[in-house]
């Protein structure tokens, strides 16, 4: 029997970000043909091996070969000379160009670009999407194609660059069911053509789908690697936190209550002047979990404005505890009862330079409880934000420490501890999870799950499917600004839902119509 090629190996890596190490002496091994998933929390060390790999970082200490050769990785460009392609989660495209225009750019070895030029690079395009299922319209404009689609040109660019051995950053994140099973069919042809693929994601069910071998690092440290066959989704959850994690969280039937929030046939518009948002109804109720299902852009942002008076609405109504809402301010909705966890938490949640009692006192420092005479009190205000992320789990250095430095999961859980601590009757939250490791994406699911159980209401906006799923008392699916289906916990299947995500509606034989609620 044959051994194995080792086409990376990485030895005794070690790199510092002044005292803090992020990978201490790793070793790391994949073997050609395979998909190789790597795994880890957030601030494990798998992002900065992947931009070491991928020439964005320089080991301080430690050798990295290609194909058994000691080499030098300066850049990504000398990485894609290497052989070695990324595909990003979020793409590096250019929107206003065409999918062949984005392949073919940069490309400087050719002196004439005349019709003939770019007719043989788009057969070559073309044969290399058709040889591996990756097909797209290529002439274009990279704005008016699928997510799916996008990601199918930034994995066909890496090929037609020469790509032996293609890392994917979180590649089902923004997917729909039906593409991530596509994605899945195209790596496993990839590696019947010898292709070698390194895949992080936090999805372990995916994991176990599609990796051939498993690596795990922990605080810096490679802990673990194996086959798929020799361990399961618990036991990666377990070496990942590197403590005994509990089983899946239990969703109890409570019943529900009074509508908090009614919405009426709601008109939304981009800044575009386009209908993100097309003439939706909805309520959420008190112990209530309301999922929304959909492919990124189809309204779903805009949605979470208007309900959070970021930005106005055209027309329609919007009734929350009984009275209907006329223009309102941010700050209107935040004293109503109106609590939001916003997409991008360091861009709209928080502010990275301030410390932790400044971002907690963010929505609450006009209270009696937090200033008198118009002057904050220091003394009680640092007591409250102590017992804050003592009980929420925050992980700080200490309390003046910049937010920006903490890791994803403790800005996200001092996020939550914020909103949370106003006892909000209405909790927005858009991609609560996104990014999060196993850990701290338990930690959000619970207070979710709390707020249901105390009375408040929750609209849940994720393209985690299995998070909607999972959390979800009933899942309204958006598709072009529009709810395309309305169905509750039980009655919700994975290929129906992500039938509806991708537009089809009444297709005779796709999903059974009497699960769906109107």
């Amino acid at each position: 029997m044959n051994k194995p090629s080792i086409v990376i190996e990485m030895k005794d890596i070690v790199k510092k970000f002044g005292d803090v190490i992020a990978n201490d002496h790793v070793n790391f091994q994949v073997e050609k043909g395979e998909i190789h998933a790597l795994l880890g929390e957030n601030g494990a060390g798998k992002s900065t091996i992947m931009s070491m790999l991928s020439g964005i970082y320089r080991p301080d200490s430690g050798s990295i070969l290609i194909n058994g050769r000691h080499v030098m990785v300066r850049s990504p460009k000398e990485s894609m000379a290497l052989g070695v392609g990324m595909v990003h989660q979020n793409f590096r495209l250019v929107d206003t160009l065409t999918a062949i225009e984005n392949i073919i750019l940069g490309e400087t070895n050719d002196k004439w670009r005349g019709a003939s030029w770019r007719k043989k690079k788009q057969k070559e395009i073309e044969e290399i999407a058709e040889k591996y299922g990756l097909n797209f319209p290529l002439s274009v404009p990279i704005w008016q194609l699928s997510v799916g689609e996008q990601q199918r040109v930034e994995i066909v660019k890496t090929l037609y660059r020469g790509a032996d051995i293609i890392i994917f950053d979180e590649p089902t994140s923004v997917l729909t069911p039906g593409e991530v099973e596509q994605l899945f069919l195209t790596m496993q042809e990839l590696r019947r053509n010898g292709k070698t693929m390194i895949i992080t994601t936090h999805k372990l069910k995916e994991v176990m789908e599609i990796a051939d071998r498993i690596s795990v690092m922990r605080k810096g440290k490679m802990i673990a690697q194996m086959l798929k066959e020799e361990t399961t989704i618990q036991e990666l959850a377990n070496l990942m936190v590197g403590q005994e994690m509990a089983e899946g969280i239990l969703i109890q039937p409570v019943e529900i209550g009074a509508p908090i929030i009614e919405v009426k046939n709601l008109v939304v518009r981009t800044d575009q002047g386009i209908h993100a948002i097309n003439g939706i109804d909805f309520a959420i109720h008190e112990h209530e979990i309301v999922g929304i299902a959909g492919v990124a852009g189809n309204g779903q942002k805009e949605l979470a404005e208007a309900l959070t008076g970021l930005i106005p609405w055209k027309s329609g109504e919007i009734i929350f505890n009984h009275k209907k809402l006329v223009n309102p301010s941010v700050s209107e909705l935040i004293d109503k009862g109106i609590a939001h966890i916003p997409e991008n938490r360091m861009k709209s949640g928080l502010a990275g330079s301030l410390g932790v009692v400044e971002n907690l006192l963010m929505k609450s420092y006009r209270t009696e409880h937090r200033a008198k005479f118009g002057l904050l009190n220091k003394k009680a205000n640092t007591e409250w934000a102590r017992n804050l992320i003592q009980q929420f789990d925050v992980r700080t250095p200490d309390l003046l420490s910049p937010v920006g430095q903490l890791s994803g999961g403790n800005q996200q859980k001092l996020l939550f501890a914020r909103e949370i601590d106003l006892k909000p009757k209405l909790m927005i939250a858009v991609h609560p999870t996104q990014g999060l490791d196993v850990g701290a994406t338990r930690s959000v699911h619970e207070m979710l799950v709390h707020l249901r159980e105390t009375g408040s209401g929750v609209l849940l906006i994720s393209e985690d499917l299995d998070e909607v799923m999972h959390l979800s008392d009933r899942i309204l699916v958006l598709y072009n600004g529009k709810i395309n289906g309305n169905l509750k916990r039980g009655q919700a299947e994975k290929e129906m839902i992500g039938q509806l995500m991708a537009g089809v509606t009444n297709q005779k034989g796709a999903f059974d119509e009497s699960k769906v609620v109107v």
